[in-house]
């Protein structure tokens, strides 16, 4: 079973005073990518959440937004009244002694304890709502990740079997292909040899050209080739298929090369080609 790496999913919770909404959103990688955009009232929950989604999401570079909206209003930050009206007196002096002109206001609020910056915390059935969109989220984004990996899947099979269906027809090749390259051989040895000076031991080209075809023989490639194939459609039925899918697919196109390199023989390197073609549609 295959899963796209690409996906999307967003789901909203709401309740009477607030409305929890998570989106997820990924693309092609390696390894997984995650990043979060979560409101300051959800910081604290940042790691449970990593954890909750990364063996969920397994890879892809996946991006995953939190919006958090509700009626109450959560105060993020408080005035420390009695502190700034204390920095504002003492500069104002300060001020008026040195003949200066400042945004003395401005300069307070970013004085130390200016402002009692307590970081809100969440309730449980607050994060409850959230761990529930975001599963459900994750669920539709799974959904979406599973019907385009099925879309792959087919085209996969489609584009190994027709490998398979290539390499059948190079069988109609392989006879004719060793009586050329005899005869190429043999009209060559006589072209550049003087027959009237020269005499040809037959048995010892024999066994030359014999030496010669079993380094151009292909059955092996051809084996192994048809064996990564089938184990290519066998690997398909698997989870998490994605790294042994890339490895078998490597050693389906050595073979491929190794057979278009001892080929030595048109027809054959034209098959090549043509897998080759359809095993890039793969990667």
């Amino acid at each position: 079973m295959i899963k796209s790496m690409t996906g999307f999913g967003k789901h909203t919770e709401e309740l009477s005073n607030q409305k929890i909404t998570f989106e997820i959103k990924s693309l092609n990688s390696k390894q997984l990518d995650l990043t979060l955009k979560i409101p300051t009232l959800f910081r604290e929950k940042e790691l449970e959440l990593r954890s909750m989604l990364s063996p969920l999401l397994q890879r892809g570079k996946a991006e995953g937004i939190l919006t958090f909206e509700t009626e109450v209003k959560i105060a993020s930050s408080i005035i420390n009244k009695a502190i700034v009206e204390q920095y504002l007196s003492e500069l104002k002096d300060i001020s008026e002694q040195k003949n200066l002109q400042s945004d003395l206001l401005r300069i307070v609020m970013k004085m130390p304890d200016a402002l009692n910056n307590d970081v809100p915390t969440i309730d449980e059935k607050t994060w409850e709502n959230a761990v529930k969109a975001v599963m459900k989220a994750v669920s539709k984004f799974d959904e979406f990740r599973l019907h385009e990996g099925k879309i792959l899947e087919d085209d996969f099979r489609n584009r190994i079997i027709q490998i398979l269906s290539l390499l059948k027809t190079i069988e109609t090749f392989e006879k004719s292909r060793i009586s050329t390259i005899k005869e190429r051989l043999k009209a060559n040895l006589e072209k550049w040899i003087d027959s009237t000076t020269t005499i040809i031991d037959g048995n010892r080209f024999e066994q030359e050209l014999f030496y010669y075809l079993e380094k151009l023989d292909i059955t092996e490639e051809k084996v192994r080739l048809e064996k990564h194939c089938t184990y290519f459609l066998d690997t398909l039925n698997e989870e998490s298929v994605g790294k042994k899918l890339s490895f078998v697919t490597q050693e389906i196109g050595r073979e491929i090369n190794t057979i278009g390199s001892k080929a030595n023989d048109v027809d054959i390197q034209k098959i090549v080609v043509e897998m080759k073609d359809e095993l890039e549609k793969i990667k």
